[in-house]
């Protein structure tokens, strides 16, 4: 029976540091890229791509009206682009390219937990009047979305659209 209380007591803690790990990792300071190499995984909407690769650099603002410009951008699959994304703001800012489930599945995880940290590389968080980079292939045609994941940014509507050809 002391042994059950025990492992009770592990796992409760276990559990309890998980989830303020979680409510603390998305702090303003913690959001600058690791040094290193990429982690290239394959997502829905594409891949971590080569800055080697990139033909086309596509300019990106983010405002606090909770809007991006351009809201729509067209690219061909099998293209990398390399996104620059400038926060015109004085509210942090970020851009998440994704597919909308999982983005709108982010962000209700982030009003959850406001704080989340990411480090992904389909992901820039920016801060005020700071620039951010994406370098990413979209090698699978479709229609994504980018957005700001920020508690509350995607439900004012801050939303764009990808359209992937083949």
């Amino acid at each position: 029976m002391q042994s059950s209380k025990r492992h009770l007591l592990i796992a409760a803690s276990a559990l309890g540091l998980g989830i303020t790990g979680l409510a603390r990792a998305h702090s303003n300071e913690h959001h600058a890229k690791k040094s290193g190499p990429v982690v290239k995984e394959q997502k829905d909407w594409g891949i971590a791509g080569d800055a080697k690769s990139v033909r086309r650099t596509i300019e990106v603002r983010m405002g606090d009206n909770m809007r991006f410009t351009p809201d729509r951008i067209d690219v061909r699959r099998g293209e990398t682009l390399r996104f620059r994304v400038q926060n015109a703001g004085k509210e942090m800012h970020e851009f998440v390219i994704g597919t909308k489930a999982e983005n709108a599945k982010h962000a209700e995880l982030m009003i959850k937990f406001p704080n989340m940290e990411h480090d992904e590389p389909y992901m820039a968080h920016v801060s005020p009047g700071k620039t951010g980079e994406i370098v990413w292939t979209f090698n699978r045609a479709g229609t994504f979305e980018f957005a700001c994941l920020i508690a509350g940014h995607y439900s004012a509507g801050m939303v764009g659209t990808i359209n992937v050809t083949a």
